[in-house]
């Protein structure tokens, strides 16, 4: 859990504004580069949840600490508003936060915990990978558009 908690506070809190309290992670300064940067936060959140199942946590708790996440991948779709609301809505520690409070030791995650975070996986990447595809044919469409004005 450490190695978790190390992450999380890397990610959302672990430099401060300088002179205040105002603290904020890696999260908001990956955000600002384009297509990569916001695949941090959501991979961890996804490192999390799996820990979640293999500590048994149960499926209620996964499901909210699944909406923390993407609210934080709603909230950074925003370029530069999201990266300021990065810096306060610290998803990675609230997730890590519900996980250590509802873990449970010596429960082994049975087959439908594997299927439900597989299926959780498979539309969070679906959810990420949408956008991505968009921005990738609203780009060949304006490369086409430009094209057609040069020629």
């Amino acid at each position: 859990m450490s190695l978790l908690r190390r992450w999380a506070d890397l990610l959302d809190s672990r430099f401060v504004v300088p002179g205040t309290t105002i603290r904020f992670g890696l999260d908001p300064i990956l955000s600002l580069i384009p297509g990569v940067g916001e695949l941090a936060s959501p991979a961890f959140a996804m490192i999390l949840l799996v820990q979640g199942v293999r500590q048994g946590v149960p499926k209620v708790v996964l499901l909210r600490m699944l909406f923390t996440a993407l609210l934080d991948a709603l909230i950074g779709a925003f370029p530069v508003v999201g990266s300021i609301g990065d810096v306060f809505f610290r998803a990675n520690r609230m997730n890590l936060a519900l996980l250590e409070r509802h873990a449970r030791a010596g429960v082994r995650p049975t087959g439908a915990d594997y299927l439900f975070v597989f299926g959780v996986a498979t539309l969070f990447g679906a959810l990420i990978a949408l956008p991505l595809l968009l921005a990738i044919w609203l780009a060949s469409v304006a490369w086409q558009w430009l094209s057609g004005l040069v020629a």
